[in-house]
């Protein structure tokens, strides 16, 4: 009883230190948006130029999910999170002091860096300290995190108003990072199996061997459609809010809702998949995303609005983690990160497009409507796409 106490306890920290870890990510990746209305100008941006600057943080994660899973692999995954702790909060850190554009694209992308390791390694780490059948709500529960960090810099900014300096968001979100980096050290296992030496390391094998080509290219068709679509969203939600006549506050307010409804649909699906399975969850779960996003694209009152917009968040992040803890449990523990730092990678291949989708789109004359139309067939997509792995997965196992 007392050594199931403890180990009870020590999962509660090592969870406990991971939220805030995903939470300090969310921040940040969320401030460069809430800041660049007022450093564009101070910096004598174009708006090319605040794009660039914008998806360098994003291309950063893409390389540091690859190369931090490969790393973890090899030198186990405390030291390379806690590397990429630091990594994201010395140049989060940085992007405050930045004074010109090739400083703050070059400060951005070693950001987007330590990102990479972080997701990456996180995704592991859920999937080695969850108990059994509890994989997918443990990895929600970390990954919850982000989007409540996101809601928390949009409630900082709209607090501090119109006048506030913009680096200050960027000092507080990279100190933050430093000064939990110790709680990595202190609280978080190694939880790297001990190496062997007849273990295969051969990622390729390990991704597409042994009947895992259609399961991995299912997950990452499903990954990539559900980056897109939330990284659209995130990035055009307010424009498009504002484009059907609403205000720039009412615009703010829906991403402000979008994000709280993640947070939970984050630790709710993943309970929810963990007990009624991986295909029930996201059956149910892309199916409302596709009726809510068509509802969202036809809304043109506010109350609408922020409702649909609720339920999108609620959905989509929530999947996305779902997607997350699946990714673990498909390949074998010495190749584990590296795999799942693919798997991010990947999304973040659908993150980088979704903005510029939405743009070439409007830039072609579509309504927001039309845009937010176009995301619904995604969705019921992605979760054809998850529902085919898991059937796959069942009957290779069998």
């Amino acid at each position: 009883m007392k050594a199931d106490v403890a180990r009870a306890r020590n999962l509660g920290w090592v969870i406990g230190v991971c939220v805030l870890i995903a939470l300090l990510e969310g921040y940040d990746v969320q401030a460069f948006g809430v800041a660049a209305p007022r450093l564009a100008p101070e910096l004598g941006l174009n708006p090319g130029q605040v794009g660039w600057a914008g998806s360098a943080a994003n291309i950063g994660l893409l390389m540091g999910a690859l190369l931090g899973g490969w790393a973890a692999d090899r030198w186990g995954r405390k030291p390379v999170l806690l590397a990429s702790v630091l990594a994201f909060g010395a140049f989060s850190l940085a992007t405050a002091a930045a004074h010109s554009f090739d400083l703050l694209l070059a400060s951005r992308f070693l950001t987007g860096l330590g990102f990479g390791g972080v997701m990456a390694n996180l995704v592991s780490v859920a999937a080695e300290v969850a108990p059994p059948g509890r994989r997918a709500a443990v990895t929600g529960l970390m990954f919850g995190g982000m989007p409540a960090g996101g809601a928390a810099v949009s409630l900082l900014a709209r607090t501090a108003g119109e006048h506030a300096d913009w680096r200050m968001l960027f000092v507080l979100g990279g100190a933050l990072p430093l000064v939990i980096a110790p709680l990595v050290v202190w609280l978080l296992p190694e939880t790297r199996p001990t190496p062997e030496p007849d273990l295969d390391r051969n990622l390729p094998h390990a991704l597409f061997g042994g009947g895992l080509l259609g399961p991995t290219l299912l997950l990452w068709i499903a990954t990539l459609l559900t980056g897109l679509m939330l990284h659209l969203l995130l990035n055009w939600l307010p424009l498009l809010v504002g484009a059907k006549g609403h205000s720039a506050a009412d615009g703010a307010s829906a991403a402000l809702v979008f994000n709280v409804m993640a947070a939970v649909g984050a630790a709710l699906l993943g309970l929810a998949a963990d007990r009624a399975g991986v295909r029930r969850t996201t059956l149910v779960a892309y199916l409302v995303l596709a009726a809510g996003l068509w509802l969202l694209a036809g809304s043109t009152a506010l109350g609408p609005i922020l409702a649909t917009a609720g339920i999108a968040g609620f959905m989509l992040v929530g999947s996305q983690f779902v997607l997350y803890g699946l990714a673990p449990a498909l390949y074998p523990v010495q190749v584990r990160s590296a795999a799942a730092g693919v798997s991010v990678g990947v999304g973040r291949l659908g993150s980088i497009l979704g903005p510029l989708v939405a743009g070439s789109l409007r830039q072609a004359g579509w309504s927001a409507g039309q845009v937010l139309t176009v995301l619904a067939p995604a969705a019921l997509a992605a979760g054809a796409a998850v529902v085919t792995l898991t059937y796959l997965r069942r009957t290779s196992e069998a």
